[in-house]
């Protein structure tokens, strides 16, 4: 009871408080620290999506320039992936 007389009183002569509580003060702390991780999490994320977006786009090259090469080898560039059969289009 003492201690709300004593908040009381401050609060009557204008007194108002210089600090949290050291327990409002380590709230804060940790959830600053968890909106920090989640951000830098989203940062790796983001970094992460763009270098396989560059690694995507690499690839999509290469086969682009395979295609072409086995078009101008066998006229086609239409292969079986799973066993390399070259599907050449059916003439009638």
């Amino acid at each position: 009871m003492a201690k709300n007389t004593t908040k009381k009183i401050k609060e009557l002569k204008g007194i108002k408080p210089e600090k949290i509580s050291n327990e409002q003060l380590s709230k804060l702390q940790d959830t600053i620290n968890l909106l920090n991780r989640a951000q830098m999490q989203i940062g790796v994320l983001h970094t992460n999506i763009h270098q396989l977006t560059h690694h995507i786009a690499d690839t999509n090259d290469k086969l682009t320039l395979m295609q072409s090469e086995f078009e101008k080898e066998y006229g086609t560039f239409d292969v079986n992936i799973t066993d390399g059969t070259i599907n050449y289009e059916q003439t009638n």
